[in-house]
């Protein structure tokens, strides 16, 4: 029986996902902690107060988030949606099972898992957990039509300048391009990462028409997609570069002024994947160099989110920027949330046989 153990939930699915989400932890035996800061609909959530426990504090504040952990004796899991930053110092001080007032707590107190619905991880520092024990699973792919989606989505907006139109057309100003749109057919798009959410526009992108190139670990041949040797090449030979790549020491800083440059004059560049790996400063210098190869860019990540919500791409009209909406869709998150659970339960129950973790 898993009643012994206890999750909170640091954020929880959105709307009437909310319900889909309690449902499956409860079936799995856990106690649940729902932190309320996050839930628009608290009256709604409240009325789960028979079988779920409640909180309501700030996660992105660190001490809070160390004492909800910790209280009464401790949550052995906990489970983030917008990436939460899980740091070095809150795996010390929750994963030794101490209590709010800072005393070593029993091992059952302890936090083991950490779940996280959806494929990135890099909020966690896996290096900290591995070490104290804890295991990081996720949802890698639970979301991946909903990004690809969304990508040629905004391919799309950028090539015909919808933003543009949109606002001119508001103003009543009839306002014609001062030169055709190139069709999609026209144009190449180099993926960079063709993972799960890189091979879902890859297949979207060639239904219409686009050349397809790919560069990362993933082989790609025999898709269609043709292998790019470089970043070098792929950046020079591509009129729109998609990033798809989960974000590492090594992929940190990977697009910067010296890539940029390499682009093919008009090229666009689209970013879903995390901020970090793009450098935003690069981006914005060259948006704003009329003489730059780049001539715009749609991003959904940036380097600070949240609250902390801030970049140098702010009043470009060239950059479409989008608040990390792109993996937001109802069957996205419904997918993520129940897989989540699942993860946590088997784990906390000691059945780790297919389960991702990041840090396994």
């Amino acid at each position: 029986m898993l009643g012994r153990h206890r999750i909170l939930l640091l954020d929880a699915a959105p709307g009437d996902l909310l319900g889909v989400e309690l449902e499956r932890l409860l079936g799995h035996g856990l106690a649940v902690t729902l932190n309320l800061r996050r839930v628009a609909d608290r009256a709604g959530a409240r009325a789960w107060g028979g079988r779920v426990g409640f909180t309501d504090f700030d996660p992105f504040d660190e001490a809070a988030l160390i004492a909800e952990t910790l209280r009464d004796g401790g949550h052995q899991a906990v489970k983030s949606r917008a990436g939460v930053p899980l740091r070095a110092a809150f795996l010390a001080a929750t994963a030794g099972g101490a209590d709010s007032s800072g005393a070593a707590g029993t091992a059952t107190g302890a936090l083991r898992v950490i779940g996280r619905a959806g494929a990135g991880t890099d909020h966690v520092d896996l290096a900290a957990a591995t070490r104290l024990g804890v295991a990081v699973t996720h949802t890698p792919g639970s979301n991946a039509d909903a990004v690809a989606e969304f990508a040629l989505a905004q391919l799309l907006a950028l090539t015909r300048d919808l933003a543009g139109h949109n606002t001119a057309s508001h103003r009543g100003d009839w306002r014609s391009p001062a030169a055709p749109a190139r069709a999609l057919s026209e144009l190449t798009l180099g993926i960079l990462g063709p993972g799960r959410i890189g091979r879902a526009l890859a297949g979207r992108a060639r239904a219409l028409g686009m050349t397809v190139q790919g560069l990362g670990r993933t082989p790609t041949e025999g898709d269609g997609v043709r292998r790019a040797d470089s970043l070098a090449e792929l950046l020079a030979t591509s009129d729109v570069v998609s990033v798809h790549l989960p974000l590492t020491a090594r992929t940190r800083g990977l697009v910067g002024r010296r890539e940029l440059a390499l682009l093919r004059p008009g090229a666009i560049l689209l970013n879903t994947a995390r901020g970090g790996i793009v450098d935003e400063l690069a981006l914005a210098d060259a948006l704003r160099d009329p003489g730059h190869p780049l001539a715009a860019a749609a991003v959904d990540t940036f380097e600070h989110e949240h609250a902390a919500f801030d970049s140098p791409l702010f009043g470009l009209p060239n950059a479409l920027l989008t608040p990390h909406v792109a993996g937001m869709t109802r069957s996205a998150m419904a997918e993520a949330a129940v897989r989540c659970a699942d993860h946590i339960a088997a784990l906390l129950d000691g059945r780790p046989d297919s389960v991702p973790v990041a840090n396994g």
